[in-house]
């Protein structure tokens, strides 16, 4: 994983599983990766892992079980209020940029549009 330097590393490392939770490569019950490994998989230091780690325990993401390590919640509510964060932060970070472009909302509905429509014709002839 490569790290954004204007970013602290915690908040990319909870990104980062959120993201794992989100595309279904870490599914509802599953145990995360022990500290260490994870510091070890993603090169960081161990404390920045456990800071990332205690902050999605803190929003009820992840689930501390002592002895056993650290699981991704079960509660569907509260995996449905991350995504949508997480798109919302996605969708946030792209309309200040084309707000930046000087586009209307009504001109960037159009843009995303008429984007999705060349992907999914694209997709469809790979």
């Amino acid at each position: 994983m490569e790290f954004d330097d204007k970013v602290p590393i915690y908040y990319q490392i909870e990104q980062y599983i959120d993201r794992q939770i989100i595309v279904g490569d870490l599914a509802p019950g599953d145990q995360i990766p022990a500290v260490r490994q994870l510091a070890l998989t993603l090169t960081v230091n161990v404390n920045t892992i456990q800071r990332a780690l205690a902050e999605l325990i803190r929003q009820g993401i992840l689930v501390s079980q002592r002895g056993k390590g650290n699981f991704v919640t079960t509660d569907t509510a509260v995996l449905a209020a991350m995504k949508k964060r997480v798109i919302n932060a996605e969708l946030a970070e792209t309309y200040e940029h084309l707000m930046g472009l000087g586009m209307t909302p009504a001109e960037m509905l159009a843009a995303l549009e008429a984007y999705i429509q060349e992907r999914k014709d694209r997709d469809a002839h790979d």
